[in-house]
């Protein structure tokens, strides 16, 4: 006869208060909203001034301010005298030199009629996805993006103008004070779109400037104006005081700055090989929005040149270098097949991030955690396939557009290195993955991080393989500023047993009125882990405690999840070994099955 005895090492506990995780991508549009990607919009404009072509490219290049009105109909829905202009750089220059007239619109719906929206929005923003034959880029890879922070919404609709087709346009949100309020819940701070003044086409004799590479220029405002573009009514001082911060106080850069939140920003964009950016090869495309807190938080902007879109001089690059592009790289100065060194090339943000050792694993573990989750070609291929099946009569029909059908379908797959380079969706998903995921550095083995409960004014979570484990909280209402409290594994204040892998620290819940807001944070010698991966943009949420709730116990039945070993790895062994048991209400039973 077998004899089973079950030792329970560790306790059963159930948390005291409502815990949930949250979640800030419900923020975006559900089916049926205006950026739904299920839906394939036609939007049509009918101006009154019938020349109106005409005079919106000259207010491009000369009145860059001035909007004319026109008639805006969705969904069988009249706007009446939205206010419209040119937009773009070199999508405007490179087709109107064509004397094409698929060019970007801008539309505000409001301008001339306070209080206007379509669906809930006040502004349109058309992109033509000019250097784009797959036009998917922008909107995967803002669907990424999406995962990971504050991110722009996009997807495909059909663009009509005075009865007749212009094409297929990539429908991207414009980053205002409605997205800082869908994101930030306020939309007063100071807010840059980091641009440079340069244009493509200037015939109208711009004046050149540095990019915006956040480099301290001065205490004089006036020597960042033409290299960042103030969208708000104020915050010339601030930015200088963040960029100051930079290059001469950075010990104190996370009193400016929403680090992780600019950390994300620089994996997405390296993971993806978003050349069009701060931390790759051209430095533009960003904002940077100051929250109430005092942070800047860094929003990625134009997407449309991820999947190594539009490589302008291709002559000098090959593919290994698109595709093993260093994620480690800080800048200048450049020392490629262009020839001398550039200044602007060094970014000093990016440059003492990276080679601050902290804050390069948290870099490295947002790498991992991307790859990991988003870089599925199943899944990614599955999406792509629906939106072509759904745009294939529109984009067949569209005699605007600056490639074939063919390239249409082949660039999701593969590139078009004719000419300037058109890097291929599923290609560079391919290749970069392969790379990244054999990269020494990345391979460093990060803690193994799982588990977590709260009972009696304890945080307790399971971690190994680690040097250090902290918990992290803030309750403020920007959701940032985490402040840690290191967790121990040493027996006592509140820790059961020595040496078991549960690391844990007091918490008294009763000192807090907020909602608790918390992630967990595992470090050694070589990487970080994070719990949940996606902190600090996902983390836990602990209501704070009521007497009733401090005693009541919860009476659902739980359901075992998984069972893992003391290292954390799952496992199918669960005798004469210590295993943890997982449960679905967020309870962990340590035990010790004997079989004899």
């Amino acid at each position: 006869m077998k004899y089973f005895y079950t030792i329970l090492l560790f306790f059963s506990c159930h948390l005291v208060s409502a815990q949930s995780i949250y979640d800030p991508t419900v923020k975006y549009d559900a089916s049926g909203g205006l950026f739904d990607h299920d839906s394939l919009r036609s939007i049509y404009l009918d101006f009154y001034d019938p020349n109106y072509h005409q005079v919106l490219v000259n207010s491009w290049f000369y009145n860059p301010d001035l909007r004319i009105p026109a008639i805006l109909t969705i969904n069988n829905i009249d706007y009446d005298s939205v206010g419209v202009r040119y937009k773009g750089n070199s999508t405007f220059c490179l087709p109107n030199d064509a004397s094409n007239q698929k060019v970007p619109y801008n539309i505000d719906v409001n301008y001339f009629v306070g209080g206007q929206k379509v669906m809930g929005y006040k502004k349109l923003k058309l992109a033509n996805a000019w250097m784009d034959p797959t036009f998917m880029k922008q909107v995967i890879s803002a669907k990424i993006y999406q995962e990971y922070l504050p991110t722009g919404e996009s997807n495909l609709v059909k663009l009509f103008s005075q009865g007749n087709y212009v094409g297929m346009y990539v429908n991207d949100e414009s980053i205002n004070k409605q997205f800082l309020d869908k994101h930030f819940d306020e939309k007063n701070g100071p807010l840059f779109k980091c641009d440079n003044i340069d244009r493509f086409c200037d015939t109208a004799g711009a004046p050149s400037a540095m990019p915006p590479n956040l480099n301290f220029l001065g205490d004089d405002t006036t020597l960042y104006y033409n290299s960042y573009d103030m969208k708000s009514d104020h915050g010339w001082t601030e930015l200088v005081d963040l960029i100051r911060t930079i290059v001469y106080e950075f010990q104190n850069l996370d009193s400016v700055l929403n680090v992780d939140r600019t950390l994300w920003a620089f994996a997405a964009n390296q993971t993806l090989q978003n050349l069009d950016c701060y931390n790759t090869y051209y430095v533009h495309n960003y904002y940077l929005y100051q929250t109430e807190d005092g942070l800047f938080q860094m929003i990625p902007w134009d997407l449309d040149n991820s999947f190594a879109g539009a490589i302008m001089g291709w002559n000098f690059w090959n593919q290994s270098a698109i595709y093993e592009y260093d994620p480690y790289y800080v800048g200048g100065p450049y020392t490629g097949p262009m020839g001398a060194p550039q200044p602007w090339e060094w970014r000093p943000l990016l440059d003492k991030l990276l080679n601050n050792d902290f804050y390069r694993k948290i870099y490295t573990a947002h790498l991992r955690t991307i790859l990991n989750e988003s870089f599925d070609t199943t899944t990614i291929r599955a999406y792509i396939n629906d939106y072509q099946v759904r745009a294939n009569n529109d984009v067949n029909s569209d005699i605007n557009k600056q490639f074939s059908l063919s390239q249409y379908y082949n660039n999701t797959e593969n590139p078009i290195w004719t000419g300037w380079g058109f890097g291929g969706i599923m290609k560079t998903m391919i290749e970069r993955k392969q790379f990244l995921m054999s990269h020494p550095e990345i391979n460093y083995v990060p803690p193994v991080l799982t588990s977590h409960n709260f009972n009696n004014n304890v945080f307790t979570v399971y971690s190994s393989n680690t040097d250090k484990v902290e918990l992290m909280v803030s309750t403020n209402k920007q959701k940032s500023k985490f402040k840690s409290f290191l967790m121990n594994d040493d027996g006592i204040n509140g820790d059961l047993t020595a040496g078991d892998g549960f690391f844990s620290t007091t918490f008294d819940l009763q000192n807090y009125n907020d909602t608790i807001n918390y992630y967990f944070r595992s470090e050694n010698i070589d990487a970080i882990s994070l719990l949940p991966e996606k902190a600090e943009y996902f983390f836990f949420q602990m209501a704070p405690l009521t007497t009733s709730s401090t005693n009541s116990q919860l009476t659902s039945e739980k359901k075992l999840v998984e069972v893992l070993d003391v290292l954390g790895r799952k496992t199918n062994q669960v005798t004469n070994m210590p295993v943890l048991f997982i449960y679905d209400d967020g309870t962990v039973e340590k035990r010790f099955q004997i079989k004899r």
